[in-house]
């Protein structure tokens, strides 16, 4: 709220017969979580604006830059928000993460229990979930070693383990 009404000061003083949509536009563009708005004017002097924002869904660590993601896989402008200091990490590239997660949202893996998405120069992922679980994905046919940690997840005794390695090709090391 604060950063917008401070990008919206220019226009405090303004006669709303002389103000354009474009204008305001403008200047609520600068902020990158706003997804879109509606403008109305209520003349004589108001001035109402519905705001909708772009919902981060993890943030993405890539070189030395840092960025919220969206659900549209949009680049955010990072500002250190409580509401999105749980979201999960992701060290590795933004085009190579939405192939991996289009494919996890695909077979519906559980995206809530991932705490830290982590991609290698190889062309493979691992994951951590939020209970200190790391899946070690090999860079082809990940795919099906995810649908055996969602089986060996739904059976008793999996949470013993803290590394579930898929890398090599038909075997599945647990530790």
């Amino acid at each position: 709220d604060k950063d917008i009404k401070n990008l919206l000061s220019p226009i405090y003083d303004k006669n709303l017969l002389f103000l354009e949509n474009s204008e305001v536009k403008k200047i609520l563009m600068q902020n990158s979580l706003i997804e879109s708005f509606n403008i109305k004017k209520k003349y004589p002097s108001t001035l109402k604006i519905q705001i909708f924002e772009k919902k981060p869904i993890a943030i993405l660590l890539d070189k030395k830059n840092k960025f919220y993601l969206s659900e549209k896989l949009e680049l955010i402008e990072f500002k250190n928000l409580t509401n999105y200091q749980t979201l999960p990490y992701v060290l590795g590239n933004r085009n190579n993460f939405e192939i991996f997660y289009n494919n996890l949202r695909q077979m519906n893996f559980p995206l809530k229990i991932i705490a830290k998405y982590t991609s290698y120069e190889t062309n493979r992922w691992d994951l951590k979930t939020k209970n200190n679980q790391v899946i070690k994905l090999p860079s082809k046919n990940y795919t099906k070693s995810l649908q055996s940690y969602l089986e060996l997840k739904s059976q008793n005794g999996y949470e013993k383990y803290k590394l579930f390695d898929y890398r090599i090709s038909n075997q599945l090391i647990l530790k």
